[in-house]
């Protein structure tokens, strides 16, 4: 999966903003989605954003992987990751 162009990931102090340059429509992520993001605009995959999740917070495995799919096909609906 990849971001698609003219998406800007940027981390706050309170989670991180990604931007579509294009039209100026921002979403706003909290912590673990900031993972999940730079995770798979990195290459990685699902599996290693869990991972991490799992290693830095206090949440079970199948919560993590629960969420992470759930983000992933929210992000791919609104057409800010490419499969």
């Amino acid at each position: 999966m990849k971001l698609r162009r003219g998406i800007a990931v940027t981390t706050t102090e309170y989670g991180g903003v990604l931007l579509d340059e294009k039209d100026g429509s921002y979403w706003q992520l909290n912590d673990t989605s900031v993972i999940v993001v730079e995770a798979l605009a990195a290459g990685q995959t699902p599996e290693a954003a869990v991972d991490r999740i799992v290693a830095e917070f206090d949440v079970e495995r199948a919560e993590a992987e629960a969420d992470v799919a759930e983000l992933t096909r929210q992000l791919v609906e609104a057409k800010i990751l490419r499969p």
